[in-house]
């Protein structure tokens, strides 16, 4: 009897992929484990993300690229995180994206429409989309920009707007903005979109929000600035592994000074991480290997709205920073903690006795402080 071939299908399930292109079963559940990790999750959910990842058929994926510096598509070609290089492929099906495909002219504006055709697409956007005058400042195949996300976007299951270029308009859209640089939430104010802001985005990031949307079916939760809160929900400054020398008042002076060496705070240098969010200190940079403060230059807070102008000059200290529940120089900081050690123990226990006396707790409620 003679069998009927298999099937063409055009995407196999992602488990097919990666055991095609030789991922192990303990690189895949490593993998697991580390996007479980990067989502704040229990770990008692990798075996549900690898169920989740390994049986779901790859999202056909849209990546547009407007107003940029080509960045966020630098970091995406350089994942190698473990197995990530492998499996971030896998967990995606590229279907147009203009620096990497092999198609060109009519053949490339093929294949973006056949992309759109595809249900549950995903859409990745890069740059910002200039406005003034029809959009003519940017213009792919005789179409603007805006006209090109109007109508990918708009057939979308989800937009991820990678950057601080496509999520807040970034430095296209500083004063004077002469091509009206927007943001894409700007442009599709009622579509699902999650923004990674950076310059460029973290890719670990990138592939922890498709792994959660392949897990759950739907975008991460996210902040007031539509940011996923597994990614951008704590400060730089809270994780910094330079937060114990701010505490006790040692502070790079000047680059290249004996506390430089040593590795000491850079806020007087103008670290902006007490003011900017994002989880750098965890996914780290160039393969989980170091990341700028680490590298011994201060953060610019470039995940944050505005950032080329509420955080500059990138070399001047920030005001002021939150510290003991009050708004206190970094120098007031370090003369508390460092020249009255046993003063601040003993007005530390004066204010628990004062804040226990004012709020009382009962015997069967549990209080739990923290930073």
């Amino acid at each position: 009897m003679k069998l009927d071939p298999e099937p063409k299908t055009r995407y196999h399930d992602i488990a097919h992929q990666l055991a095609q292109r030789g991922v192990s079963r303990r690189e895949f559940l490593r993998f697991c484990a580390v996007m479980t990790a990067a989502l704040a999750l229990p770990q008692h959910y990798v075996g549900k993300v690898a169920a989740a990842v390994a049986g779901a058929k790859k999202p056909v994926v849209v990546w547009l690229e407007f107003q940029d510096c080509c960045g966020n598509t630098e970091s995406f070609l350089r994942a190698n995180s473990p197995g990530v290089g492998e499996i971030v492929l896998d967990l995606l099906s590229v279907e147009y994206h203009e620096t990497i495909m092999a198609a060109a002219g009519h053949q490339a504006e093929e294949a973006r429409a056949a992309a759109i055709e595809e249900p549950g697409y995903l859409v990745v956007v890069e740059g910002s989309i200039p406005t003034k005058d029809n959009g003519v400042y940017c213009t792919i195949g005789g179409r603007s920009a805006l006209d090109i996300l109007q109508e990918v976007g708009k057939g979308a299951a989800a937009i991820i707007s990678a950057g601080t270029c496509s999520a807040f308009g970034g430095i296209p859209a500083a004063a004077p903005n002469p091509t009206g640089a927007v943001s894409v939430q700007d442009v599709l104010p009622n579509a699902a979109i999650v923004n990674l802001p950076g310059c460029p985005m973290n890719v670990v990031n990138l592939t922890a929000t498709v792994v959660h949307y392949l897990t759950f079916g739907q975008l991460p939760a996210v902040d007031q600035f539509k940011r996923p809160l597994f990614a951008y929900g704590a400060r730089i400054h809270d994780n910094c592994e330079r937060r114990g020398h701010f505490d006790a008042g040692q502070f790079v002076e000047e680059w290249g000074d004996s506390g430089h060496r040593q590795g000491w705070c850079l806020y007087k240098m103008g670290c902006k991480g007490p003011a900017t969010f994002h989880n750098c200190p965890q996914a780290e940079w160039n393969d989980a290997t170091s990341w700028p403060i680490g590298a011994g230059h201060g953060c610019v807070g470039c995940s944050e709205p505005n950032f080329w102008d509420t955080m500059m000059p990138a070399y001047r200290r920030l005001p002021n920073v939150p510290g003991f529940g009050v708004e206190a120089t970094a120098d007031q900081v370090g003369l508390i903690v460092a020249g009255a050690v046993g003063g601040a123990f003993a007005l530390h226990g004066l204010a628990a006795a004062i804040r226990a006396k004012a709020n009382p707790v009962k015997k069967t409620e549990m209080k739990v402080e923290g930073n």
